[in-house]
Parts: structure tokens; C-alpha cells; sequence
């Protein structure tokens, strides 16, 4: 279809993820600007084909002359999640980054494509209390400052009530949550939105949870799995080679039902006020704890905190919508260089709501390469010298205790 000619004018893109406020952007587009809307779901991870074909029929039904769904998963991988595992990112000691680390990613997608087909607008449905309309609009404004960017949630202030009965009026599809909870799905996780995490206390219902309904009231017995990396990437599953992707998404699937991964992350805003968001993440909680303990292995106590220093700035990077700054590319060379020992096996143990590991091993272990066993013998080293390392160790605190005596 030549969308240039649809309705006499050039289309609006909007980026679409099928929840209430995109849906509800997609008529009012079309309405009020009297222009062809064109959807675009860039996958990031969590749409099958089932869930791609009631993306597509949604959005038509809605009124867009096209829907168009990239796929971005591996691209997704390689540009960040690769680098949120090597960093051992989760942010606030918790969250691993979930949803918001695609939206630069998508943001590039949709540029791109704005571009190729001649449109100078494309919208969101983002609110002005949300951190995604910063990522968002940094990410395009740096890749095509030439383009219109239109927020009817944000700039219009609508309600998710409204929107649901704007949609209710004129007939139209209504999300499978309604106005109830906002939820968004990709490759690291899921993050659930509703009245529950508008204030800093209570849980969500145990209805609301994607991945993890009925963990605790149905508990699974405990699984044993083996997780492979190669320089610090996920390399294989239980001893079959796969790529990074498809072991995240098996992952998933398998430590979910446990429970594994949920929790409530209250934490900093890009806009500086304080949030909260319930959170499923299986597949990078498993692989976040497998990997540090699997680092632990391998690298030296310096390598392990001068990467632990940068590690965090760059998962505020990522939350910001700043990864195109250039000081990520840096950040991303040392980790890339910290990795290239990161290579063995982690047992895991999965249970109802945690991942137990039970033990990594190495061709890089720094623990065999020692010729001592901790706590039972010494190795390149005798009593003697231990004893005298010891006394050393200890000159600068004899040296600060003597001047504080000798002052008195």
C-alpha cells in the first residue's frame, strides 16, 4: 500500500504495544488529524505468533491502514541485555531493568522506518508520570530531531477511565486488562502497573501476575539446571547449545511458575519523583545470580570492583533513555574486556521463588589455580610468611593508634 496517498495525507507511526493507551491512540490519531495511522510493534521479546496475530487484528480493528511488527529480539540482545549480564544490572539492588531498557531500541526502530516511508510524525502513548516518554523522546529526538513527536496521553492528559470509554463509545476493542492494570511484556520481563503500586504499600492480586499466577498457592518441585557461558554470555542450557536469546526464553518459561524473578521495585523516576512497579523477570534473575557467582569464579577482586563501579551508571543509562550517549560505548568495552575469562558451567537449583546455586566451575577458575585450600592448608605461601603478612597488614592501623597516644 502506498501510505503517502492514504486519506491525501502522510501517515502518523505510533508505536504500538496493543495495551489500553496505544489503543486508544490509534482512533483519536486518526480523528483528530485527520491522517492515516500506522502501527508498529517493534518485538522485543514475549509476542508469539498467536499474540502477533491479536496485535495485528487489534490494531486494524482500531483503524490503522497498516500494522507492522519488526523483529528486534536479537538486536535487543547484542545492544543491551548482553551488557546488563555482564554488568550484573539490577537497579536499586532489585529490579533487572525489566521493560524500560527496549524503549531506546524501539524508539531507533521507529525512527528509521518514520523515515523510510516519508512520515514526519509519530506518536506514543506515554503519560507525563511515566519514565518511557523520556526514553522515548531522547532516543528519537537524538536519531531524527526533524521529527514531530505527538503524546496524546501525556499532552492531553487523558485518564486510562477516559480512554476506556472513548473506546466503549465508539465500539471498539478494549485490551484484556481494561483500565485496570497497565502491563508490559519483552524478552527480560514483564511490568505490571495498577492502583496497588500508586502508593508504597500492598501487592498486587494474585490474578494480575503474568508469569508467575499460582507459584506460591500451586508450588512445583525443584528443578536442577546447568547454564553455560562463553565470555560472559549465555551459551548453552542443561548441556545444548543455543543462542542468548533462545535460552532467555526457555528460561522463562521454565523458572515462572516457580515464582522466580517477581517482586515490587520502588525506586527513582528519570523525572525525579519516587515509583513503584510490580515486576516478573525468571529468565534474568536466573541468569543475572548464575553469572556473578560465576564471575566470582574468575575474575580478581579489582577486575570484579572497578567493573562493579561502572556497571551501575551504565543500568542509569539504559533507565534514562541515554544509552546513545557515547560514554555507554566506553562502558561497554571494559565490560566486553572483563568478560573474556567468564567462560564455565552454573548448576542452579530452582525453587518456589528463589534460584539456589549450587556450584560453577571453570577452565579459568581462580580457585584451582591456587595450590592452598582455604581454611585447611596454605600453598605458595608458608606459616611464616602468613604470619608475617599478617603484621604487616596491620602497621597502619599500630601507626594510627600510636600518634592518637602519643597526642594524648
Amino acid at each position: 500500500m502506498n501510505t503517502n496517498s492514504s486519506a491525501g495525507a502522510a501517515p502518523i507511526l505510533l508505536a504500538f504495544s496493543g495495551g489500553l493507551d496505544t489503543s486508544f491512540c490509534v482512533p483519536w490519531l486518526k480523528d483528530t488529524y485527520q491522517r492515516p495511522v500506522i502501527t508498529v510493534t517493534v518485538d522485543t521479546g514475549g509476542i508469539d505468533a498467536d499474540a502477533a496475530a491479536r496485535l495485528e487484528q487489534r490494531a486494524l480493528s482500531l483503524g490503522a491502514v497498516e500494522h507492522h511488527l519488526i523483529e528486534a529480539r536479537s538486536a535487543y540482545f547484542e545492544q543491551v541485555l548482553k551488557y546488563l549480564i555482564m554488568g550484573n544490572v539490577r537497579r536499586g539492588g532489585l529490579y533487572p531493568l525489566c521493560v524500560g531498557a527496549e524503549r531506546v531500541l524501539q524508539a531507533q526502530t521507529i525512527a528509521r522506518m518514520a523515515l523510510e516511508l516519508g512520515s514526519t510524525m509519530v506518536a506514543h502513548g506515554c503519560t507525563a508520570a511515566g519514565n518511557d516518554q523520556v526514553r522515548f523522546e531522547v532516543a528519537l529526538r537524538t536519531l531524527a530531531p526533524g521529527l514531530e513527536i505527538i503524546a496524546p496521553v501525556r499532552d492531553r492528559a487523558f485518564k486510562r477511565p477516559e480512554q476506556l470509554k472513548y473506546l466503549e463509545d465508539h465500539r471498539l476493542p478494549i485490551p484484556p486488562f481494561g483500565a485496570a492494570y497497565s502491563v508490559n511484556r519483552g524478552l527480560w520481563g514483564v511490568t505490571i502497573g495498577g492502583k496497588e503500586t500508586l502508593t508504597s504499600q500492598g501487592s498486587i492480586p494474585e490474578s494480575a501476575w503474568v508469569l508467575s499466577k499460582d507459584a506460591f498457592t500451586r508450588p512445583r518441585a525443584a528443578e536442577r539446571h546447568v547454564i553455560g557461558f562463553e565470555a560472559g554470555v549465555p551459551a548453552s542450557l542443561d548441556g545444548e547449545h543455543a543462542s542468548a536469546v533462545a535460552i532467555i526464553e526457555r528460561l522463562e518459561a521454565l523458572a515462572g511458575p516457580f515464582g522466580i524473578g517477581r517482586g515490587i521495585h520502588l525506586g527513582d523516576t528519570v523525572i525525579g519523583t519516587k515509583g513503584r512497579v510490580a515486576f516478573e523477570a525468571p529468565a534474568a534473575d536466573v541468569l543475572l545470580t548464575a553469572h556473578r557467582e560465576l564471575e566470582k569464579l574468575v575474575l580478581t577482586g579489582k577486575q570484579a570492583r572497578i567493573k562493579e563501579s561502572v556497571a551501575q551508571p551504565y543500568g542509569d543509562l539504559v533507565h534514562e533513555g541515554q544509552h546513545l550517549d557515547p560514554v555507554g560505548r566506553d562502558i561497554e568495552a571494559l565490560l566486553v574486556s572483563s568478560q573474556a575469562r567468564v567462560s564455565g558451567e552454573v548448576h542452579v537449583l530452582l525453587r518456589p521463588g528463589s534460584v539456589f546455586v549450587e556450584g560453577v566451575t571453570s577452565p579459568h577458575s581462580l580457585m584451582a589455580a591456587s595450590k592452598g585450600v582455604y581454611g585447611e592448608a596454605a600453598g605458595e605461601w608458608t606459616p611464616t610468611d602468613a604470619l608475617g603478612y599478617s603484621k604487616m597488614l596491620a602497621l597502619g592501623g599500630i601507626f594510627y593508634q600510636r600518634a592518637a597516644a602519643t597526642r594524648s
